[in-house]
């Protein structure tokens, strides 16, 4: 018998880490080579962690909450056969020295917390220093400090001058904001409030759009554009379509096409930064955001550029009801090269997205409305919508951008039952 490790593994391109939501095993369960072990949440895709092995779950490293680095340990597993000096030993046995060193030792595992346990921490005012952890080596996890709130008794800090002996670099960026980058000024709950933890996917995006607005120079354009005959086609065609196809064709699939279509032909657009050096993507995968009812996940329409409207209609439908259903996996979200956001199945008019770190742009799609426009010497109502473009101004100019918006107005108003198959 021999003991191998289970790590986070990557669960997508560009993710450097995940939160285990659930585990689906407990020690001494049995479990077979690719059965599911743990629910992990990332920014990306809420996914099932694969075993490694077969054989029987021995320790599991990581808590319900924990965030983990990619490639960090999250359970110990017992294998029959095969031996190797790193696994030859229990887990128990692995880490015993480690709870078995001097007392500074065991404080610095305490002191292991994961980004979990400090935001809630930060957010309660609770001094770390003064709990007691139930992990291993004494390492406080986010159920501990569940307790602690639920039991009404925070333990607050000491004294300024006990701080500064016991606290390590994390604790102090807790309790003395005004030294870290964190706004020293706070805001705290009064009665009535309702506080609700940032983690799993919020958490995530918050950082990656952070990222995004950090290192990448925004810049927007935006155009008009008269989609009247394209509202007439979609209509006429609606009705006859879903009785053949069993789902319905959106205005959103003829805008995607038309985007894809551009792209094609502009692709400057369809690029990334590396550094040193600006990467065009052969591949044209467009990133749609698609919700349930409390997350939002941007999964990927694979190589839109050849696909009818009939075809990314489908993709559009069969990705919504993985996203409700739980069910995207990790090759729906990965490989995207450019985004485009139905910012107006909310009404919205007029937005400014923000880029989806490691592309180049991203397209808002707004609210199609009657409008009275000038046009043959009158006013009639015509049906306009709004295309707005979020920029990274390192990879792309205006001149482009510009190019590229006035030939997907000039394909969408050109959409008409003449001219247009959705097949």
């Amino acid at each position: 018998m021999s003991v191998e490790k289970i790590t986070m593994p990557q669960l997508g391109e560009s993710v450097t880490e995940g939160t285990i939501s659930s585990w689906l095993v407990g020690v001494g369960d049995e479990v077979n080579k690719y059965d599911p072990i743990a629910e992990v949440m990332t920014d990306k895709v809420n996914a099932e962690v694969p075993s490694s092995f077969t054989g029987t779950i021995k320790d599991l490293v990581a808590n319900e909450g924990d965030t983990i680095q990619v490639g960090e340990l999250i359970c110990y597993i017992e294998v029959e056969g095969g031996s190797s000096e790193s696994s030859d030993e229990s887990p128990e046995q692995t880490e015993e020295p480690v709870e078995d060193q001097s007392t500074n030792q065991d404080q610095s595992m305490k002191k292991r917390y994961s980004p979990a346990v400090l935001k809630l921490a930060q957010e309660h005012s609770i001094d770390l220093n003064q709990v007691e952890g139930s992990g291993r080596g004494g390492r406080i996890t986010r159920k501990d400090l569940e307790k602690i709130i639920d039991s009404g008794n925070i333990p607050q800090s000491g004294s300024q001058t006990d701080q500064s002996n016991t606290q390590d670099k994390s604790t102090e960026a807790i309790q003395q904001p005004a030294q870290s980058n964190k706004p020293a000024d706070v805001p705290s709950a009064e009665a009535g409030d309702i506080e609700i933890p940032v983690s799993g996917v919020r958490k995530a995006i918050a950082q990656n759009m952070v990222k995004s607005k950090t290192e990448i120079p925004h810049a927007w354009m935006m155009v008009e554009v008269d989609v009247t005959n394209l509202v007439n086609l979609r209509d006429e065609l609606k009705e006859d379509f879903k009785r053949k196809e069993g789902f319905s064709l959106t205005y959103f699939a003829f805008f995607v096409k038309a985007v894809a279509q551009a792209l094609k032909e502009f692709p400057e657009i369809n690029s990334s930064w590396a550094g040193d050096k600006i990467i065009q993507k052969k591949d044209i995968n467009l990133s749609i955001a698609v919700a349930n009812e409390n997350q939002l996940f941007v999964p990927v329409i694979k190589n839109a550029d050849e696909k009818s409207i009939k075809g990314i209609a489908k993709d559009i439908v069969d990705l919504a009801n993985k996203a409700r259903q739980g069910k995207l996996t990790n090759d729906d979200m990965q490989g995207g090269t450019f985004t485009v956001n139905n910012t107006g199945s909310f009404g919205s008019v007029q937005s400014m997205g923000v880029i989806n770190h490691p592309q180049a742009a991203i397209l808002q799609v707004e609210s199609i409305v009657k409008k009275p426009v000038y046009m043959n010497g009158m006013f009639a109502a015509r049906d306009m919508v709004n295309l707005c473009l979020s920029l990274d101004h390192r990879i792309l100019d205006g001149l482009v951008c510009g190019n590229f918006l006035q030939r997907v107005k000039e394909i969408l108003e050109n959409m008409s039952k003449d001219n247009t198959s959705v097949y």
